[in-house]
């Protein structure tokens, strides 16, 4: 090979370089395929060794809190409007000069308090007209009334001729016509008179007045204030056509509650269903309610928008979860249970309703059992757990549990699990 070599340089030397060059890079090449075939054998080995020799699985540290049963309410939720239990548009009933306005803007005014008074004085001159004119007719009409029996008895006598008696009749009874007339006049005009003062028909709380005194009104023309009864007091909201079925069914059986949050006021009031109107709104499909609430305080006002709770019923014995633990998965909706060797089990379950932070749990759990709040992206099935929230965990289940409105009994395990012994880290 090498006297060939020698030979291809000497008869064409461009040649011969080209071949050592081409044998160098062939060599080159195979070095390094040995070395990486070389790296994958040492890593191989080395997860052979590691297979042989794996570590125990990690513990994973979550939140967990127990399932409970509850009484929980059925409450359907939505926004309503306050209105007052009775609204008064004051107008006056006769034209005049305002004399005088008796009450301040804003003020509580009581059934028959005054508010305006009108110039009675056209109208006490037109009273006492109408007194004179009874007065001048009555004394006609028991003249007419006298000079009729004279006649009649005249008549009886054959002193008078029948015509002449039944003229002095009818003269009389003319008379006693116009007094009853005359005393309709009077008393219309005492009505006219008495129009003049304006007082309140409610107890409520008086508007913005609209007319001042000087001003000259006419009867029937412009609302002088707004009276509002806000003692008691309405809150009316509206409800999908869809509920209307239950909210009849249950209201079969009793009152149903009503409570107003006022917006910035955690309190609510409390008030009675009262009023289901006669159809369903063809435009909105919704049926209006209206809730009635004693108001003492006065803290709901007319005009005001306040989130509305109407409670159906209280549903028994029902297994809750905090909602941050029911998650969801190509199975369908599960959770983590904390089983008694401190392992993550995936429980398929089947919820229901939320009511405020907690789901009701249908069916998959029963009571007592530690459910994973916190940490579930890092759990698989079977992997061990560490609970990290044993004395708080515990401290706000109690509270939530107690704040929760017509609460049941709690059921808890007589004996807790181990793990909850150990101290967070």
């Amino acid at each position: 090979m090498i006297s060939t070599n020698k030979q291809l340089t000497r008869q064409n030397p461009s040649r011969a370089n080209y071949t050592e060059s081409a044998v160098i890079s062939v060599n080159i090449l195979c070095s390094r395929w040995s070395i990486l075939l070389l790296a994958l054998l040492a890593v191989a080995a080395s997860s052979a060794c590691s297979k042989g020799k794996q570590p125990p699985p990690k513990t994973v540290p979550v939140v967990a809190e127990r399932a409970d049963r509850k009484n929980l309410p059925l409450q359907l939720k939505t926004i309503g409007n306050v209105e007052p239990f009775n609204a008064v548009s004051i107008r006056a009933l006769v034209g005049g000069a305002v004399e005088g306005v008796y009450f301040r803007e804003g003020q509580d005014v009581a059934k028959d308090s005054l508010l305006f008074k009108i110039d009675p004085a056209p109208y006490a001159s037109a009273l006492r007209q109408a007194e004179a004119n009874l007065a001048r007719d009555l004394a006609q009409a028991k003249n007419a009334e006298e000079q009729a029996k004279r006649y009649a008895i005249l008549m009886q006598k054959d002193y008078v001729a029948k015509d002449q008696y039944d003229q002095i009749r009818a003269n009389a009874d003319a008379l006693a016509a116009v007094v009853d007339a005359d005393r309709a006049a009077v008393e219309n005009s005492r009505l006219q008179l008495s129009y003049c003062t304006i007082k309140s028909p409610i107890n409520g709380r008086a508007g913005s007045v609209l007319i001042n005194a000087g001003n000259v009104i006419k009867a029937n023309d412009l609302a002088l204030t707004t009276i509002n009864q806000i003692v008691p007091i309405y809150v009316a909201f509206s409800l999908p056509e869809q509920n209307l079925a239950d909210i009849k069914k249950y209201t079969a059986r009793g009152e149903l509650q009503v409570e107003a949050i006022i917006p910035g006021d955690e309190k609510p009031v409390r008030g009675e269903l009262t009023f289901i109107d006669n159809a369903v709104d063809r435009t909105t499909g919704t049926i209006k309610l209206k809730g009635t609430f004693k108001n003492l305080d006065k803290r709901l006002w007319p005009g005001q928008f306040v989130d509305v709770i109407l409670t159906l019923t209280t549903e028994r014995d029902r297994i809750i979860v905090p909602s941050q633990a029911v998650q969801t998965g190509q199975q369908g909706q599960y959770v983590y249970v904390i089983k008694e060797d401190m392992t993550a089990d995936l429980r398929v379950v089947t919820p229901g309703r939320n009511y405020q932070t907690w789901t009701i749990i249908e069916k998959g759990m029963t009571a007592g059992e530690m459910v994973v709040t916190d940490g579930q992206l890092r759990l698989v099935p079977g992997a061990k757990v560490e609970i990290k929230n044993e004395k708080q965990e515990t401290g706000k289940q109690e509270s939530k549990s107690e704040n929760l409105n017509h609460g049941g009994t709690e059921t808890r395990s007589k004996e807790e699990p181990k793990a909850q012994n150990s101290k967070p880290k």
